[in-house]
């Protein structure tokens, strides 16, 4: 009498063709030496997963936001192309104004793109009531062209109030006047932009902010206006999900 046979085991095979794993998002970051405080885009503990970052090398602040990023699109599709090769599934950048570069970069990568928190106004827009409208707040207004709504999806008679007669965040972060910043002055300045964006639209139902350093005041802003404010935090943490929907079976 022959035995019986084993029973085969499970196959086990670990998928490969990356460099790193488990970190699906890549984030492409400015060139830049201010603080990277708790809530920033570029503070790896802001983010409640795992991300791969890479600083694109002559990107500064004021190159891309008062310049407009000329001549720059090459060395965003080199970093995001190598983000991709290492492992990322998807990907960001660290400044609301590289919407500029959406398409471009979408096209290049393969893979899904989230340039700007500015994409996330036609959703917010969509879920507020009739008679209400979405406000942004950005570091630079004179520098939110027609060009980067229209990249993002923005209407162009959208209400935005800029961060540029503050006292610190804009210094700080878009001259590069200093290295250390204040956070406290930062906020009002935040805060200040707010409520006169609230003040002059009265329709305003809802904030977006544009810049990716503006999370780590977005709940004070809420409570000093008293309306929903989302950024660049919750744009991508809706992205990611998607990346990784959460299993409920």
């Amino acid at each position: 009498m022959n035995a019986p046979s084993p029973a085969p085991s499970l196959a086990r095979i670990a998928r490969g063709g990356k460099s790193i794993y488990g970190a699906p998002l890549g984030i492409l970051m400015l060139e830049a030496r201010f603080p990277r405080i708790p809530g920033d885009m570029g503070n790896g503990e802001t983010w409640p997963f795992p991300v791969l970052f890479r600083v694109v090398r002559g990107a500064t602040p004021e190159r891309v936001v008062l310049q407009g990023a000329r001549g720059l699109l090459p060395e965003f599709i080199a970093a995001a192309q190598d983000l991709v090769n290492l492992g990322a599934e998807a990907i960001t950048t660290n400044c609301g104004f590289l919407s500029l570069f959406q398409a471009e970069l979408a096209a290049a990568v393969g893979v899904p793109v989230a340039t700007s928190s500015l994409m996330q106004v036609p959703w917010v827009q969509a879920t507020l009531p009739p008679g209400k409208r979405v406000g942004v707040v950005t570091v630079s207004k004179g520098s939110l062209t027609p060009a980067h709504l229209q990249a993002a999806g923005v209407p162009l008679d959208i209400p935005v109030v800029g961060t540029e007669g503050g006292r610190e965040f804009f210094r700080v972060l878009i001259s590069a006047a200093k290295t250390d910043l204040d956070v406290g002055l930062a906020e009002q300045d935040i805060l200040e932009a707010g409520r006169a964006l609230v003040a002059a639209h009265p329709e305003v139902g809802a904030i977006v902010l544009e810049c990716t350093n503006m999370p780590p005041y977005a709940a004070a802003l809420a409570e000093a206006v008293g309306l929903p404010v989302y950024d660049i935090y919750s744009m991508i943490t809706y992205f990611h999900a998607g990346l990784r929907p959460r299993r409920f079976v």
